[in-house]
């Protein structure tokens, strides 16, 4: 039979306030009620003050009936604490000037911790002002010290700016010794000199360290001789893939910054994060050292009236005859018009760069039919963006120029955007801690806010508009990432003797020296280092650096250019190119649509062409797994089937594209693509059992596979509730025979090389997982399957063949199953056939 591929893009995630308790272990919950579901008391008694805020900020007399819960999250009030003993008095005027008068008890912890040579990561809520908690440290420390240096790191230039703006006005305003200056990709030559020459706190970020700094250390050598903190700020965005090479590359720092700094105690590291479930073992992991966590939220903050919304289903008919149900993208640009029309000032995420620019688009539209000259106040956000773009739209919302503004997750991030009244959340982000880092930009002054989840046709966010209390009453997640992944560390370990060669007793920096060893010696065969008695050395005459992409698997940006005028309209990942910047692909830039003419990837180059398409494109793939090696098998007692971990090989090409009607999503068409396949060593978790003994659980031969099919499309939609993952992090692969397990099998995987954490978390959470799918699928309100449900967009057997009855069957003969499960060694005879004669 054909594989059935679905989502194999490799893409580029209790008390909401940062106290709540932590996640309840795998097993705890059953997630598949068997009953209609009862609502916490806190959601059901939802205040009529809460509702009547909620339906007036939309011109409403009451809210209608897509608001499925209401909650409110309390205000919180504030705890401050005398200035540290030894805080200069420029400094502590200088946070005068902007108003603060005393800090708050946390920036207080943080500082003191930093201050007595503790790596530290500040988690607390968004608006915490954690900030000032590291300026704090760091001003101290360089008022004593004028020869001391401090590197700040960003994910983001728009947030790396917005400090800037911060770090400058705290030396205007009474603390000149500190010198902070930018040194990025839009920084000037000249600029970048006097920044590496006089400035005691630069301003950058991880791809500028890698490629600008540590390779050409030797000029910094003045700087590093003199680090005392390195501050990672938004520390919990890295995870995954990016978040495991930035971990290697912060190693890569600590060994280079000790080499300069001889026996002086090393630099302090210094987090800044949002709330997670282990802030101090995920700083720790990221950084490569014991560090220590402050969780303990002492700023003030506004109640925010929270709505979970599920857009109606439509009359339309898709996929299959699937019930349409409306888009989330439709439905938020419609609540970004209502907000805007009662000067609501709002800011919308969306995972998805075309959806913040849907958003926007349709928003305009539909105020300037209202009002001329209305639609000027909404614009896009995300990234991709030229630098001056988004500088100006940065902003036009501080000064309120704008009404509402939509955006991808660029904006999350703690950029200093005062005054917003409301925030709309379209799609499930990923993580409850992003949820709560974007609903808790609004209210930033202090002000009550309001906040709406609107859900996407997705199995999560079905799951979670009817389970609130996933949400509400579970502490967040913890975030994952591997340092240690040898796909990726054995690039940055070339960077790294590139740097300073490799000696035995260098080895300890990068995890457990025998492993380290081993790594070293295939990279000596592969004659990419050569080994020395002095140790391991980078011979070759170009940059090591250029092995090792930070932020996707290779291929480096690609260039949007406009074929009229030569303009440069943005960047996009090579990953995503197939998939986005395929020829036929629509491209939307600033509101303006282009149609993509040709997708040179030789040239690094995606031409585009301007047009006014009245659809979307999306892409669609097929995919092939072949198992590798397996690492961790669980065998059910007196059954066939198995849970395995292990590494996969995929290959998978995109096939064909379907035009889609902008708003309804209504499929007009589809065209194929001849574009290559792309092949990913990656790692995978999967189930496989006889098809005798699914066939005895109730299903038959002929529905099998349209019940692994669903199944697999369902748990994909649902691997984020335990992962900590984004849908477009992970791929699957069902097969009624699959040729290495010689059975029925599912597959989930990473969708990056070398695996990014996600399928093992999924195998140790495997009973949640499959629970939470089972209760998701049982609780939407279609017969045969929908989007919200079985049905995904980008299935490459176009949703063919499903059966949800049928993956609830497979779903509740896995649940059944769990107890029995028993960890069995690895190698056993017969386990998927991948020790074959001739098996890679």
């Amino acid at each position: 039979m054909t594989p059935s591929p679905d989502d194999g893009v490799p893409w580029p995630d209790g008390d909401p306030w940062g106290e709540g308790p932590e996640v309840a272990p795998a097993g705890d919950t059953p997630w598949h009620d068997a009953g209609p579901w009862a609502p916490p008391a806190h959601l059901a008694a939802a205040s009529p003050e809460a509702r009547g805020a909620l339906a007036a900020a939309l011109g409403r007399r009451s809210l209608p009936e897509q608001v499925r819960h209401v909650t409110t999250l309390p205000a919180r009030q504030a705890r401050t604490a005398a200035w540290p003993e030894g805080t200069p008095e420029g400094l502590v005027c200088a946070f005068a000037a902007r108003g603060v008068e005393a800090p708050w008890e946390h920036q207080v912890a943080g500082a003191a911790s930093a201050l007595a040579g503790r790596h530290t990561v500040l988690a607390t809520g968004t608006a915490s002002g954690k900030s000032l908690g590291y300026q704090l440290a760091v001003g101290t420390t360089l008022a004593d010290d004028p020869r001391a240096t401090a590197l700040y790191l960003a994910p983001t230039k728009a947030l790396a700016a917005d400090q800037l703006a911060s770090w400058r006005a705290l030396e205007r305003d009474g603390a000149p010794w500190l010198r902070a200056a930018p040194y990025d990709g839009d920084t000037a030559p000249q600029d970048r000199i006097w920044a590496r020459e006089h400035a005691n706190v630069l301003m950058t970020n991880p791809d500028m360290l890698h490629v600008g700094i540590l390779p050409h250390h030797e000029r910094w050598a003045t700087f590093l001789r003199h680090l005392a903190y390195v501050v990672v700020d938004e520390s919990h965005t890295y995870r995954g893939v990016f978040g495991s090479q930035v971990g290697i590359l912060l190693r890569r720092l600590r060994r280079v910054a000790a080499h300069y700094r001889g026996e002086r105690p090393a630099a302090v590291f210094l987090g800044a994060s949002a709330t997670s479930a282990a802030p101090a073992e995920h700083f720790a992991t990221l950084i490569g050292a014991p560090a220590v966590a402050v969780t303990d939220d002492a700023s003030p903050h506004g109640a925010v009236h929270v709505a979970f919304w599920e857009p109606e289903l439509t009359d339309r008919r898709g996929e299959n005859g699937a019930p349409v149900r409306r888009s989330a993208t439709a439905a938020a640009a419609d609540l970004v018009t209502d907000l805007a029309l009662q000067q609501v000032r709002t800011l919308a995420f969306i995972t998805s760069r075309r959806g913040a620019e849907v958003i926007a688009s349709t928003a305009k539209r539909q105020l300037e039919e209202v009002e001329a000259g209305l639609g000027t106040r909404i614009a896009a956000y995300r990234s991709g963006y030229l630098p001056e773009e988004r500088r100006a739209l940065e902003e036009a919302l501080r000064s309120g120029r704008l009404l509402g503004m939509a955006s991808t997750p660029a904006l999350e991030m703690g950029i200093d955007i005062a005054g917003l009244d409301a925030v709309v959340v379209a799609g499930w982000p990923g993580t409850r801690a992003s949820f709560f880092q974007q609903i808790g930009r609004a209210g930033r002054g202090g002000q009550d806010a309001l906040a709406f989840f609107v859900a996407s046709d997705d199995p999560l966010d079905t799951f979670v508009v009817d389970h609130p209390e996933a949400v509400f009453d579970l502490g967040v997640e913890d975030t994952v990432l591997d340092p240690a992944n040898p796909h990726l560390l054995g690039p940055q370990l070339c960077a790294a003797a590139a740097e300073l060669p490799l000696t035995p007793d260098a080895l300890a920096w990068f995890g457990d020296p025998a492993r380290v060893r081993a790594l070293l010696d295939v990279l000596v065969e592969q004659g990419l280092l050569r080994r020395r008695p002095a140790g391991w050395f980078w011979t070759h005459a170009e940059h090591a650096a250029a092995l090792v992409s930070l932020r996707d698997d290779g291929g480096g940006p690609m260039d949007i250019v406009d074929v009229e005028s030569g303009a440069l309209l943005g960047t996009m990942d090579s990953p995503q190119t197939h998939y986005q910047a395929h020829p036929g692909a629509v491209y939307v830039h600033q509101d303006r649509t282009f149609l993509v003419e040709e997708l040179d990837e030789d040239g690094h180059a995606v031409l585009v062409r301007r047009a006014w398409p009245d659809f979307t494109t999306q892409a669609r793939d097929v995919t092939e797994v072949e198992i590798v090696a397996v690492h961790r098998r669980l065998d059910a007692a007196g059954s066939s089937l198995r849970w395995c971990l292990g590494d996969l090989q995929v290959r998978t090409q995109v096939i064909s594209f379907q035009r889609k009607a902008l708003l309804s999503g209504e499929v007009l068409g589809e065209e194929p693509l001849d574009l290559p396949a792309r092949d990913l060593f990656t790692s995978g978790v999967w189930f496989q059992a006889s098809s005798d003994e699914l066939v005895a659980a109730g299903l038959t031969m002929d529905r099998l596979p349209g019940a692994l099919h669903a199944a697999e499309h369902a748990m994909i939609g649902m691997m984020p509730l335990v992962a900590s993952n984004d849908r477009w992090d992970i791929g699957g692969v069902s097969m009624v025979l699959h040729p290495d397990t010689g059975s029925p099998a599912v597959f989930v995987y990473d969708g990056r090389p070398g695996g990014a954490g996600f399928a093992e978390r999924g195998f140790a959470q495997a009973r949640r997982w499959v629970e939470a799918t089972a209760g998701a699928i049982a609780a939407c309100e279609c017969e045969d399957g929908c989007p919200s449900c079985v049905q995904s967009p980008k299935c490459g057997n176009r949703n063919s063949p499903l059966d949800k009855a049928g993956a609830l069957t497979v779903l509740h003969f896995l649940t059944e199953r769990f107890d029995s499960l028993a960890e069995v060694p690895v190698g056993v005879p017969d386990v998927t056939g991948a020790d074959r004669a001739g098996h890679r």
